[in-house]
């Protein structure tokens, strides 16, 4: 659908709804991934779904705002102006090929920084590293910036990733960005900063449905990504919502006022207390469970287990369903500006939408 007016929250949460009517999707619906921007955010607020940031993004821009408030300023600048006196050259890049030759070494290209390019710093640094450019800041950066790197294309890859890997992988970017005594102040400052951005920005997030994903996923239902202190509060929330899930309870509301009337004398006895039994029962048989293998999908598990816990599969379904960022969705968005070009400016949208597919659907192949 095309949007004419201006991106207010407003016009865009209507847009949504609108978009989820025609669909007829607003009841499956759960959660909207959203990038951070504060028009998004606002529109989060107005609809009825959940708002999930893409954390890919969010990432990227702890790196970013990390790299700026670091020692490395200086020597990034150094390194674009070394790879631009051969990208910018022909001449220069012509006797740098023929130097290689010379000495045995293959040819390769230079990187360089890119803004809307992940992960181009680190591939400039570890290529100026592989030419034997000795210089201890660049081998310290590459060091700090590899983990974001696993973590990045862990997120962002093709394939859509559960948002129950977040807090985990937060958590393994906060334990590597811990500072040792040998990290010199540029190193210190960069951990320092990355570490409290990182957490600035994880305030902004579904913080809440993000500790319920991580319970229900198998891989990580040991919790050791959530503080010590919060762990029994993520289980106690995880049986209130089994409770408030009861289909007991919504049989009992769909009675007739004769059963109604027998209804209420067991509201004075033990039945409640049972049914919460059962309810703990049901979480404590899963967290009896073993962890499961890290390459393992957590919802081909549930499918697997959704018989000896029923009431939980339902819960996995809806939580494990959201993605962890909206990068493969904007990668179809790219795929759709190199279809729709200035030479192909008259293709039917019909078609433009045949033509992605048809891209999609080649490279599964």
């Amino acid at each position: 659908m095309k949007t004419e007016e201006r991106h207010f929250a407003e016009a865009c949460a209507e847009q949504f709804q609108t978009v989820a009517r025609r669909w007829r999707i607003e009841e499956k619906v759960t959660t909207v991934g959203m990038d951070s921007a504060r028009n998004m955010i606002a529109a989060a607020r107005i609809m009825p779904f959940n708002h999930m940031p893409c954390t890919a993004h969010i990432l990227q821009r702890c790196i970013t705002v990390s790299l700026a408030d670091s020692g490395f300023v200086t020597a990034l600048a150094k390194c674009r102006k070394i790879v631009g006196h051969f990208k910018h050259s022909p001449a220069n890049t012509a006797e740098l090929n023929a130097e290689q030759v010379s000495l045995g070494a293959s040819r390769s290209r230079w990187p360089r920084t890119c803004l809307w390019r992940w992960n181009s710093t680190l591939e400039m640094v570890k290529r100026l590293i592989r030419k034997n450019c000795k210089w201890d800041k660049l081998q310290r950066l590459e060091t700090l910036l590899e983990p974001c790197r696993y973590v990045t294309e862990l997120l962002g890859g093709e394939a859509y990733v559960s948002c129950s890997v977040v807090l985990p992988a937060f958590c393994h970017l906060r334990r590597v960005m811990e500072v040792t005594d040998e990290d010199p102040a540029y190193v210190v400052r960069f951990k320092e900063k990355f570490k409290e951005d990182l957490a600035s920005r994880q305030e902004h997030t579904n913080y809440a449905w993000l500790q319920i994903a991580t319970a229900l996923d198998p891989r990580f239902k040991d919790l050791r990504s959530v503080p010590k202190t919060d762990r029994e509060a993520v289980w106690t929330t995880l049986a209130g919502m089994l409770h408030e899930d009861s289909p007991r309870r919504s049989h009992t509301a769909e009675e007739g006022p004769a059963k109604k009337r027998l209804s209420l004398l067991q509201m004075d006895s033990d039945s409640e207390s049972e049914e919460e039994v059962q309810q703990d029962r049901a979480i404590q048989r899963y967290r009896a469970e073993p962890c499961t293998a890290l390459e393992d999908c957590p919802l081909q598990w549930w499918a697997a287990h959704a018989g000896a816990h029923s009431q939980l599969a339902r819960l996995a379904r809806r939580y494990l369903a959201t993605p962890a960022s909206t990068v493969p969705c904007e990668r179809l968005f790219s795929v759709a500006g190199h279809i729709v070009n200035k030479k192909r400016s008259a293709l039917h949208s019909e078609n433009v939408d045949k033509l992605v597919c048809l891209s999609n659907w080649l490279k599964d192949e």
